[in-house]
């Protein structure tokens, strides 16, 4: 589905060039995935950002997916001292447990329960066909999740994330940090939404199915992307600054519990220091 998700968010020029998609084997964590994929996505940018940043950049994207055990980090092109690290475990609970990446618990203030059915999310992200309080799976009758699903619905899963965010810009840090902090938080929302809303799309799939259907959607996103940025740059994108996957010592981290009815807990998310977009409850009244 992360497939269908970049196919959607990519157009002319803009959007998700994947680069890698291969086994991989991990000493600790056994058999996986790894992906390197280049986000364009200048255009969505916010003015602040896009005034001392070149036209052309990307970011890197680098995944090593071990399920139920997944880490992904983002480099930019242009900004070497940027990286932001997620982690996720997955465990199938409701979302109970602050233990989830060690003996010591996550500090409630650094924790934030994130409801994929109620939570409001920013207008541009809201769309009828997943919203989960109306929709329901023609394949597994599954839905629509109402109030209190968390604890009543069997079987459940919960997407555990730790997110870790450094900028080493002196003026910038705290913006920037911040600003990513609260643009993540709206993606994985909508990003677990979607995931629940196709349901009827991936149910039932092979894994071989899956890398087919990931390689066809790959190679139609791909011809998107590159269309324009090879009329901007005559090549492929190559030539572009190169990334250096080093892991940095960070500064700032988030957990994130994907599912959850606990409204205290949203108030410990970072708030962006950027113009307050518009927001949608889950259904319209």
């Amino acid at each position: 589905m992360i497939s269908k998700h970049s196919h959607e968010q990519s157009t002319d020029g803009e959007g998700v060039e994947v680069v890698t998609n291969k086994p991989y084997e991990d000493p600790v964590h056994g058999k996986g995935q790894y992906t390197e994929k280049r986000l364009y996505l200048n255009s969505k940018l916010p003015a602040w950002v896009r005034g001392f940043i070149p036209k052309i950049f990307y970011i890197t994207e680098k995944a090593w997916n071990y399920y139920p055990y997944t880490v992904t980090e983002y480099t930019c092109s242009f900004l070497p001292k940027f990286h932001v690290r997620i982690e996720t475990k997955f465990e199938d609970n409701n979302g109970c447990s602050l233990k989830i990446f060690g003996d010591k618990a996550v500090p409630l203030e650094d924790t934030c329960y994130l409801d994929i059915a109620y939570d409001d999310l920013p207008a541009g992200y809201y769309k009828k066909s997943e919203d989960l309080t109306l929709f329901k799976s023609e394949k597994t009758g599954r839905g629509p999740l109402e109030k209190g699903w968390r604890q009543s619905l069997q079987p459940i899963m919960c997407s555990y994330k730790r997110v870790t965010v450094r900028f080493d810009v002196y003026g910038l840090q705290t913006r920037v940090e911040n600003f990513v902090h609260k643009n993540i938080r709206d993606i994985l929302l909508a990003g677990h939404r979607q995931a629940v809303a196709w349901i009827d799309e991936w149910y039932g799939m092979s894994l071989e199915d899956v890398r087919q259907y990931e390689a066809r959607l790959q190679e139609e996103t791909n011809r998107k992307v590159k269309c324009k940025t090879q009329s901007w740059t005559g090549t492929t994108g190559d030539s572009l600054l190169p990334i250096h996957s080093g892991k940095p010592l960070m500064s700032r981290s988030t957990s994130w519990n994907t599912p959850s009815e606990t409204d205290s807990c949203l108030v410990a998310s970072c708030p962006a220091e950027s113009k307050t977009r518009p927001r949608l409850p889950s259904a319209p009244k």
